[in-house]
């Protein structure tokens, strides 16, 4: 029957676009605020760096790389079933370390002004940090090196690897914790917001009546 056709042709193109072409996104926790909120709803380009072929490591070409400062969506290793959002701020061959809060690229300080900072004393040391005593650089040695949340490095990023960061840096746990992002996990980029509503407010039809009309269709900076 022609509406059966219709119907397969219309699902088989969808899972077409979901899987190579675009992406949506919702944001559930405030690790990249104020960059991203809680209720926020992306669209997420999956074409410019290549798109993961779904159960492989390989991917379709992209035109473009992952670059300093996206903000990308990913697969983490450490959560199968996960998929994050966080700011790339380490490019591999890059030398990263944060001293006091302020992050170094190369030895040099980094200007961001997307970075949100609300704990000036809860500079804590953390079990999984461990993982980056096999990155260290420099003079750094492994015996002595106790990395903490706003105080760690000098690490080098190695090839094809990534080092992300959320925008909330006091309440995200990112590569400080979890490791480096190989480049095959990368889903794509976050281009802008295509709804907005504030999911912790009390409001009864708070999907409608809390709609943030300011960020629906702005980019993602």
């Amino acid at each position: 029957m022609e509406w059966v056709k219709s119907i397969v042709i219309t699902l088989v193109l969808l899972v077409i676009i979901r899987t190579f072409l675009v992406q949506t996104f919702v944001i559930t926790s405030g690790s990249m605020e104020d960059t991203l909120l809680v209720g926020d709803f992306l669209m997420v380009d999956r074409v410019a760096m290549g798109t993961r072929i779904p159960g492989t490591e390989a991917r379709t070409p992209g035109y473009s790389e992952p670059r300093r400062w996206d903000v990308l969506v990913f697969d983490p290793a450490h959560e199968d079933r996960m998929k994050l959002v966080k700011r790339v701020v380490g490019m591999p061959g890059d030398t990263l370390e944060m001293r006091d809060k302020q992050l170094y690229v190369n030895g040099e300080p980094q200007d961001e002004p997307w970075v949100r900072w609300d704990d000036p004393d809860g500079d804590d040391q953390h079990p999984w940090m461990g993982w980056q005593r096999d990155y260290l650089a420099g003079d750094a040695s492994a015996d002595t090196y106790t990395p903490t949340r706003d105080n760690w490095g000098p690490l080098r990023v190695p090839e094809d690897n990534y080092f992300m960061l959320g925008d909330n840096r006091d309440f995200s746990l990112d590569s400080r914790y979890w490791g480096l992002i190989e480049r095959w996990r990368i889903e794509g980029r976050a281009l802008f917001f295509y709804y907005s509503y504030d999911r912790q407010s009390p409001t009864p039809l708070r999907f409608v009546r809390e709609a943030r009309w300011d960020r629906i269709g702005a980019r993602v900076h």
